[in-house]
């Protein structure tokens, strides 16, 4: 039985875990003679502790973002620093990772997060492993930490980063632009046709906390034309929110585990509002859905906007905390950008090289075990 190990960072939802997860499910499905598992190194190294610092992360982000969006800049964006060292880091993690390298003896490794990413690239450097690193990046950008230089395979989220890649001397056969990889189901075209004359938007992003989203949701005064279907997911405050406000055009939508029932609801639906999160952005790029921001959370999502503005895949709602109709803006946009909203998610999507990360993964773990 052959292995690889999925490394993600921390136990929060997240596009780290989405992805991880997406890739992991096809594999268990496709493959044979494979294990997959994945791990997250903060827990298996110091256990319950990961459960206060993703409260302290939490916090953070939420109570101090000017702060934490600031220090995420400084230390994670602008530097240029090459063959860079995290002495902190390898202090807490090293010989973790050595522990599980050696206990789990993983023939790939693929990383959707930074941290371990850098870590398993340097005890590759020491020669501690010699086995294949995939660096999947789950935003739109690749923040200093993520290990480089001893990565076999690099699948990235656009061209801009491939070329940034390059630069760094990165061979141009170890990159793929895939994309933020998606469940395939999410290519699909549409097999249901929309009876209602209203439009339907999917209002997301209560995950990392409710705050925001429940602010929209009492500034919305839907007029009509459009109906808004909250994704609560697992946020019990968010859903009794939603039930309170008995609007008839604004509908809670329970957790939803099914890929098929989540793509069955985006072929219903006209728009996307929600966070410049990696995954609910993908999977709305494939559907070609105009996609509207109305909050963003400091650090990766910052620079996942900048990106996705610059592009012109969303449209950003920057003035709702202060503006009297907010639908009126998002009708105005369908009806007047919608068109280069999707030609510019058609040639984003033309860019994709590497449209099944999964078979890629097969052939080579393939090729490496015979």
């Amino acid at each position: 039985m052959h292995k690889i190990l999925f490394f993600p960072f921390l136990q929060i939802p997240s596009g780290h875990h989405h992805v991880a997860d997406s890739i992991r499910i096809q594999l268990e499905q496709t493959a044979e003679n494979v294990h997959c598992e994945k791990i997250d190194i903060l827990s298996y190294g110091y256990g319950n502790i990961e459960n206060l610092i993703s409260f302290i992360y939490l916090q953070w982000i939420h109570k101090f973002p000017q702060l934490y969006s600031t220090i995420y800049r400084v230390a994670a964006v602008e530097s240029t620093k090459q063959n860079k060292r995290f002495q902190t880091y390898e202090i807490l993690f090293l010989k973790v990772l050595r522990k599980l390298i050696k206990e789990k003896k993983p023939d790939v490794v693929i990383c959707t997060h930074a941290l371990p990413s850098y870590m398993l690239a340097h005890l590759k450097k020491l020669k501690f492993w010699t086995g294949i690193i995939i660096n999947v990046y789950t935003d739109y950008f690749i923040n200093n930490l993520w290990g480089i230089g001893e990565v076999d395979y690099h699948f990235v989220p656009s061209k801009s980063i491939k070329v940034q890649l390059l630069k760094q001397g990165v061979k141009a056969e170890q990159i793929f632009i895939t994309g933020i990889p998606i469940h395939p189901i999410f290519n699909s075209e549409k097999d249901i046709m929309k009876k209602d004359p209203e439009f339907s938007a999917l209002l997301s992003g209560g995950n990392m906390g409710a705050g925001p989203i429940l602010q929209l949701l009492n500034r919305l005064k839907p007029a009509g034309q459009i109906i808004y279907k909250v994704l609560c997911g697992k946020n019990d405050k968010l859903r009794q929110h939603v039930k309170s406000l008995n609007h008839p055009l604004i509908k809670p939508i329970p957790y939803i585990s099914s890929k098929v029932e989540m793509n069955r609801l985006y072929n219903m639906t006209d728009m996307v509002i929600t966070k410049p999160g990696g995954v609910t952005i993908s999977e709305s790029l494939t559907k070609k859905l105009p996609i509207f921001v109305y909050d963003v959370l400091p650090g990766q999502e910052e620079q996942n906007l900048i990106f996705l503005k610059n592009e012109g895949l969303v449209h950003h709602l920057d003035e709702w905390k202060t503006q009297v109709n907010i639908e009126e803006e998002i009708l105005t946009v369908l009806r007047h950008k919608k068109q280069k909203m999707i030609r510019a998610m058609n040639n984003y999507l033309t860019e994709i090289e590497l449209k099944d990360p999964v078979s890629f993964i097969m052939k080579t773990f393939e090729a490496k075990i015979k």
